[in-house]
């Protein structure tokens, strides 16, 4: 009888263990955010992005892209910044418009991931926050990954009414919101304005918590806080309603801002091979 009871209760610490590791192994959510050097330029004329306010006046420009590590989808990338043939322009790469951002490429998207052991079959999925060139220079380095874009965006006829990606690159068009893990930590949010079909990101870290990215909704701190609508949007009330609902999420997540080409605010950040968890 005692040597029974030694064999069940052995039994049992043996399921618990096993249990306790499977638990483990099958935790959920958001591990590691990193911050990709995407870009870096000098905008010639910031009014274009605040008409009336700033007429001349010259701004230092980042551009970020975001990549996501979640515990089962794994990695997610958030924009793909300015080309990477950019990288071997030593003039970089100037815009028609002499107001628009001189892009230069210091780092290419490949050899950041590259630095952190990833070739770009591992990234399984991706998502831009809308289609002007310093978002989506890079989405063929990832020909096989499944693109979330917004349909609005999708569909919006390019220069000469050319498609905006390559018909045959996997997509998921959506139309608003989505929930791109089904677990609430990673949320596409529809913030139409800038261009038909924008969105901004929605990440939940365990201990940095919640993040916006923001994409181009704001295009610097100054903007974001006075609610200025660039001359370019295609229409400023989805603009100011897209703000709103950041504003809105924000509050509601208790989260941080995190603008996509404010120089000032990255410089604060950690960028890869740091990461935020």
């Amino acid at each position: 009888m005692y040597r029974a009871g030694v064999l069940v209760a052995a039994v049992l610490s043996v399921v618990v263990s096993v249990y306790s590791a499977h638990a483990q192994s099958g935790k959920s959510g958001v591990e590691k955010l990193y911050i990709l050097n995407c870009g870096e330029g000098v905008a010639g004329d910031i009014s274009r992005w605040s008409p009336g306010i700033n007429e001349g006046k010259s701004m230092d420009f980042v551009d970020n892209c975001y990549l996501i590590k979640h515990a089962q989808g794994g990695w997610l990338l958030w924009d793909t910044g300015v080309s990477d043939a950019v990288a071997a322009m030593p003039s970089g790469l100037a815009p028609s418009d002499p107001k628009s951002v001189h892009w230069h490429r210091p780092k290419t998207l490949a050899a950041q991931l590259d630095q952190l052991g990833l070739k770009p079959s591992d990234i399984k999925a991706m998502a831009v926050s809308h289609t002007h060139p310093d978002h989506i220079g890079n989405v063929e380095l990832f020909p096989a990954t499944m693109l979330y874009v917004q349909k609005a965006e999708y569909e919006w006829p390019g220069a000469n009414n050319a498609p905006r990606f390559k018909p045959e690159h996997p997509v998921t068009k959506l139309e608003g919101d989505h929930d791109l893990f089904g677990d609430g930590s990673v949320i596409i949010l529809s913030t139409p304005g800038h261009t038909p079909g924008h969105q901004s990101l929605l990440v939940k870290l365990p201990n940095t918590g919640a993040l916006v990215l923001s994409g181009d909704a704001a295009h610097f701190k100054d903007n974001w806080e006075n609610r200025r609508v660039p001359a370019n949007n295609v229409d400023k009330d989805q603009t100011l309603a897209s703000m709103q609902k950041i504003s809105d999420t924000l509050t509601k997540q208790k989260a941080q801002l995190w603008i996509n080409h404010d120089k000032a605010q990255r410089d604060g950040l950690k960028l890869s091979p740091e990461f935020y968890d």
